[in-house]
């Protein structure tokens, strides 16, 4: 459910009409029987952030209301009280509001309680979570990105320090994180201990949810939750937006149509498992919903004068993962698909932000099988060596359309691989050359096991410039060999200049390499 803040709500607006809002939500008392206090389970988030506000989220433990103050000062001396949301069983009690027409470039400090609905003079404690609207002007943007948390059996280990790599990129205050999929894995048990090949033992923290693969609605829903178990989840959380995108983890590996699901399933339809999926992820994350396609994941998210955010969705659409050598162009070989393809063209030719991050969920030429074990079948882009095929189609005509249209500065963001990488990709090296010269950045895992690396499809050219990835033999790292990683990156206000930097969980800048802007 979603709230707007009323039309023209300007920062003098905010401040001028704050104080009655404040004053009648301290006129009411916080009662205390504590059977009857709602809680607010795992922490606040805020999410798909503009230059006009943003959406915030929490969930309670029962049926209640959700009630939202918002200030632009840290002691919300100027507070206004928002009109409360219902959180009910029907959404798993979670809520989220999207506040808006909120001043541009402006800390905002939210804090949420929950009202029992039973016995509404009942509230839990207050939780405070803050975030940055996008600047109007052209000041410096910094943020992070990065995939694939809870994977591989590697869960929460106070032991390791939790999911530590959340804490190492808050310490950069990123105005938000691109998340770039997996940001659960449904189908992977958390088991309460795993003997490594040192013989050391992993301890995971545990719940009975997670200890099969998700089937039902409320297993999909406890995937996310227990993510928000996690101390440095939550902080991270209160402070940083998240801008999420969905792979196939959220559902089962490497899904699509023609998944067939492995003997642990007794739900046999995909489809089913996908829907439940997607209702969950919807649920557990703050994004703008689109009201012409509910449900829809791919979207534009603009950050000022400066950055243009398109984030793709590499899952919904595909067309049924196999060989995918077609020549032509069909239901086959549908990756993003058409009608999100045609939206991305419009988005970017329609842009006027000095830099387009595309951000996508799968590699564009690091080849994924989808049969991993005998090197069978394509489960993202990448085809093998050679002229386009499949999937690569769809790619192919989107580049050829970005470099004829005059599209430029556009830099693409992923993950999924499970390990750090920069590739240059140069038409001159390519088998299809029809493009201008871009990047694709590569990071993650946040908190899971580290593969690769993987070998590389020469279709359109890219030059391995940096790769940090454990090698062969030396598969699925768990977080405590270190080989956790994710990308900053930082656009300087007054040149445009962007500076990507691959990192690893202990900050140490692996990798770097600054961008200059071509004008638009």
């Amino acid at each position: 459910m979603t709230f707007r803040v009323s039309r023209g709500f300007s920062r003098r607006r905010f401040l001028s009409t704050a104080g009655a809002g404040a004053i009648s939500a301290l006129a009411m008392p916080y009662l205390s029987r504590a059977a009857d206090r709602p809680v607010v389970t795992c922490g606040v988030q805020s999410g798909d952030v503009g230059t006009d506000g943003g959406v915030v989220w929490a969930r309670a433990d029962r049926p209640s209301q959700m009630l939202v103050e918002v200030a632009t000062t840290e002691s919300f001396a100027n507070a206004r009280t928002l009109p409360p949301i219902a959180a009910l069983p029907e959404s798993d009690f979670t809520a989220k509001m999207l506040l808006e027409n909120l001043p541009a470039g402006q800390e905002i400090f939210y804090r949420v309680r929950f009202r029992n609905l039973a016995h509404i003079g009942i509230e839990s404690e207050p939780v405070v979570g803050r975030f940055r609207t996008a600047p109007g002007d052209r000041r410096d943007v910094n943020f992070v990105w990065g995939g694939d948390v809870a994977g591989q059996g590697w869960g929460i280990n106070p032991d390791d320090g939790g999911m530590f790599t959340f804490a190492t990129m808050r310490k950069h205050r990123p105005d938000f994180l691109l998340h770039s999929g997996d940001t659960v894995y449904a189908d992977g048990p958390i088991k309460s201990e795993v003997t490594l090949p040192d013989g050391k033992v992993w301890k995971n923290v545990t719940t009975p949810e997670k200890s099969k693969v998700a089937e039902t609605l409320d297993e999909f829903r406890a995937a996310h939750k227990y993510n928000f178990m996690d101390e440095h989840l939550r902080a991270f959380n209160a402070e940083v937006p998240v801008f999420v995108q969905w792979d196939d983890h959220e559902v089962v590996n490497n899904w699509s149509l023609s998944k067939e699901l492995p003997a642990a399933y007794k739900e046999r339809n995909i489809t089913a498992l996908a829907a439940r999926s997607a209702r969950a992820f919807h649920e557990m994350y703050p994004m703008r919903e689109s009201i012409t396609e509910p449900g829809r994941v791919y979207r534009t998210l603009n950050y000022g004068a400066h950055l243009d955010v398109f984030m793709l969705d590499e899952r919904s659409y595909r067309g049924a993962n196999g060989p995918n050598q077609e020549t032509a162009y069909g239901p086959e070989s549908y990756f993003l698909g058409p009608e999100q393809v045609a939206w991305l063209k419009r988005a970017l030719l329609n842009s006027r932000a000095t830099w387009k991050v595309i951000a996508s969920d799968m590699p564009l030429s690091i080849i994924v099988y989808d049969d991993a074990r005998n090197k069978k079948g394509s489960e993202a882009v990448a085809q093998g060596d050679g002229p386009p095929r499949g999937r690569e189609l769809e790619i192919a005509d989107l580049l050829r359309f970005i470099k004829t249209s005059g599209v430029v500065n556009t830099v693409w963001l992923t993950a999924d691989v499970h390990y750090a990488a920069a590739h240059y990709y140069n038409p001159d090296k390519a088998q299809f050359g029809e493009f201008d010269p871009f990047w694709e950045f590569v990071a993650g895992p946040l908190h899971a096991g580290t593969f690769g690396p993987n070998d590389l499809d020469n279709t359109f050219g890219p030059e391995v410039k940096f790769i940090k990835a454990p090698g062969p033999g030396n598969q699925n790292l768990p977080p405590s060999a270190g080989m956790q990683f994710f990308g900053h990156v930082r656009i300087d206000g007054k040149t445009g200049q962007m500076t990507v930097t691959l990192r690893d969980r202990a900050d140490v800048a692996l990798w770097s390499t600054t961008l200059d802007p071509k004008p638009v």
